[in-house]
């Protein structure tokens, strides 16, 4: 059997390549932290979690965080910083796209909607381009067939409510 070629979050620029790093709530599949970067080194996977902690303030339940098998996850300094904010870690199996169909997907989803019909000069460009894609169209009006056709944006202001009451 052969598997399909993961998405990779490398996007190309006139200067090499920049890496982007994408936390997604997997409840209304709303991106809720992203870093973009020149090294795919664990800064940068660190810096889309602390930025989706800050933008999210979890009140202390308990999180999952599943990402892929890729060095920046299994890292020594990335387990800590997880085990310092009480996430669970829950990882792919070796080789299994599947396990991160979600994410996956939104990469797909970025390349094919957004940075495929773009070159860009450097990172700065790249990152404007994602923040564009992301904060403008992906989480507000993109909708998704998994969400009743509705964007993350308004699947979580309609949904959101009802589960914290």
């Amino acid at each position: 059997m052969k598997f399909p070629r993961p998405t990779q979050p490398y996007l190309p620029t006139a200067t090499g390549w920049v890496y982007l790093a994408v936390v997604l709530d997997l409840f209304g599949r709303k991106v809720v932290g992203w870093s973009i970067g020149n090294s795919l080194a664990t800064e940068l996977v660190s810096s889309a979690l602390r930025r989706a902690i800050e933008n999210r303030r979890p009140n202390g339940r308990q999180l999952l965080h599943h990402s892929d098998r890729g060095c920046q996850y299994t890292s020594d300094a990335y387990h800590a910083t997880l085990k310092a904010l009480g996430i669970e870690c829950s990882m792919s199996r070796t080789g299994n796209c599947y396990d991160n169909a979600v994410m996956e997907r939104f990469f797909w989803s970025l390349k094919h909607e957004w940075t495929k019909h773009e070159s860009f000069e450097n990172l700065e460009e790249a990152q404007m381009s994602v923040f564009k894609y992301i904060e403008t169209f992906y989480n507000r009006v993109r909708i998704h067939q998994t969400l009743g056709y509705k964007s993350p944006d308004q699947y979580e202001a309609e949904n959101a409510p009802v589960l914290a009451a």
